[in-house]
This record gives structure tokens, sequence and C-alpha cells, in this order.
């Protein structure tokens, strides 16, 4: 994880709140010369203003210390303790702001600010979900271009933009849905939303939960699941409608957050991870029929 020069600037401007000639309203706290050397201070490191314009001074001294041995460690933890749930304790919706103001620069880092129990984490971006790595090179392998498209929409916009990911965490299952229904050469159904397309993939694919075929044991487990399967795909299929990109810039501002963003997209990752596997599942057990048969003939 580089921490860029975007980045640094914008830390600046979330540490100082700005300047105090702008017109614009202060990122997070607006901090004084005073509050600034003690926040500093606070994080274990020597610094004045000296006369100096505050973030001019803050910006540099930002270069100079990840310059320094550690300087990216050092820096890591200012982004948390400038984010820190404490010193927004009367004024949440503020601190959602500053999480959301350095995340969208943070992205392209390769990183992001996250909460996690109580305390604000800066983590690697993605780093939790092996599903969603185990289902992008998937649909490389299978060449699942526009899938794979979708996935990497959905993974940039999380943290900068959180509508626009929920829309494409359901464009996935969508779009898997699509990929499986042009290899086996079934016209899309009429009714072309996420519902729609996932039940006409799952009749070919073996995935209905009426089917007879299954174990006496485990078919009232496995019916629930792939009862489930249609829940979970309505539920982000809602949530799209109500919480996506579209009704974002209606209602003039994000109704979801990171936290469901990133809970969509995994969701939605599992589910056409699943449907992929089915459908190689499915392929690998034709050839092996088509090649039994040949050798028979």
């Amino acid at each position: 994880m580089g921490i860029s020069a975007q980045t640094l600037d914008a830390l600046a401007e979330a540490i100082t709140g700005g300047s105090a000639n702008s017109s614009k309203p202060a990122i997070g706290r607006y901090r004084s010369a005073w509050h600034l050397e003690r926040f500093m201070q606070d994080a274990g490191h020597a610094f004045t203003l000296s006369g100096g314009s505050r973030v001019p001074t803050v910006r540099l001294f930002l270069d100079e210390l990840l310059a320094g041995h550690g300087g990216e460690a050092a820096i890591s933890r200012l982004v948390e303790q400038v984010a820190d749930p404490r010193d927004f304790i009367n004024e949440p919706e503020r601190h959602q702001a500053v999480l959301a103001y350095l995340n969208q620069y943070l992205v392209y880092d390769d990183a992001e600010l996250v909460m996690e129990n109580r305390r604000v984490r800066l983590r690697k971006l993605g780093a939790v979900s092996t599903v969603i790595n185990a289902f992008a090179t998937k649909t490389m392998a299978l060449n699942f271009e526009a899938v794979r498209v979708e996935v990497d929409r959905a993974l940039e916009s999380a943290a900068r933009d959180p509508p626009v990911a929920v829309t494409a965490a359901c464009v996935i299952i969508e779009s898997v849905c699509r990929s499986i229904l042009a290899e086996l050469r079934i016209e899309a159904p009429a009714k072309r939303d996420v519902e729609g397309l996932l039940r006409a993939v799952q009749e070919p694919l073996g995935l209905h939960p009426s089917r007879s075929d299954l174990p006496a044991l485990l078919a009232a487990d496995i019916r629930q699941i792939l009862g489930g399967l249609t829940s979970v795909a309505k539920g982000i299929g809602a949530l799209r409608t109500h919480g996506g990109s579209a009704h974002a810039a209606e209602i003039g501002q994000p109704p979801v957050d990171a936290r469901i963003a990133r809970f969509a997209i995994y969701s939605a990752s599992t589910i056409a991870l699943f449907l992929v596997e089915t459908w190689e599942r499915k392929q690998r057990r034709e050839e092996n029929q088509s090649i039994a048969e040949g050798a028979g003939g």
C-alpha cells in the first residue's frame, strides 16, 4: 500500500479542518495552531507552526514524515487518528463525512478506513474477501468479460461511492446469469431484472428448490438454501432500487454507507461464484458423458 500525494493533501485538509479563509465547510474538526500541535503530540510527533500557515505547514510535515524511517506506518496512524470516532461523539454525521472524504482518496492507494470494534482501522482494500478474489479469478478464467468489469467497478466504488457499488453488486448477479444463459444458448427471460434472470438459470443448472432428486436426509436443508439464494438476490435487487446510484442521485445524498455496500458485494459475489461453479460442473458432466458415448459407439 503506497500513500499518494493526493492522499497526503486530503489528510492535511482533514487534520487542519481546512483554511481559515476558505468558504467551504471544515473537513472534520477545525484545529487552531494549539490544537494542531496537541494533535501531533498525541500521535508522538514534535510539531510547531512557528508562524507558518496551517495547511501548507502540515502538508510539508506529512511529506517529511513519510520520507523518514517508518514513514508509511506513521502516516497510517495519523489517518486513523484524524478519523477517531471519539472526536465526533456528538456529531456522528461529521465523522461519516470524514471517513467518506478520506476513503475517496485512499481507494486509489488500494486502502480503506473501516470501523472495527468501535475503532477506525486503515487496511488494504478488500483484504477480508476471499470470496471476491475467488470469484474474480473464476470470471477471468472463464472469460466472462462483462462480469469482471462489474466486479472491478463494485470494488472500486465501495468506499468512495457506496450507491454505485450497490448497483454494481446487483449487476454482478445479472451479468453472471446472462453469461450462463448465453453459454447454454437459452434466450433471456422477458423479465430481465435480477430475480427474473436468476430464476431463468436455476432450472437448467438444477438449482430450483422444487427439484425432486435430492437425498432424503438433505432435501429440506438444500431446498432451504436454494430458496434463500433467490431471497438474497431479491434483497440485493431491492437495495439497488432504493439505495443504488440512481435513487441516491434523486434524493441528493448516499442512503447507504460503505459497510452496506461491501455486504451487498460479498453477498452478490458468493451467489455468482456458486452459479459459475455449478455451470462448470454441468459442463464437465456433459463433456464426460459425450466422451463416454463416443467411446461406446
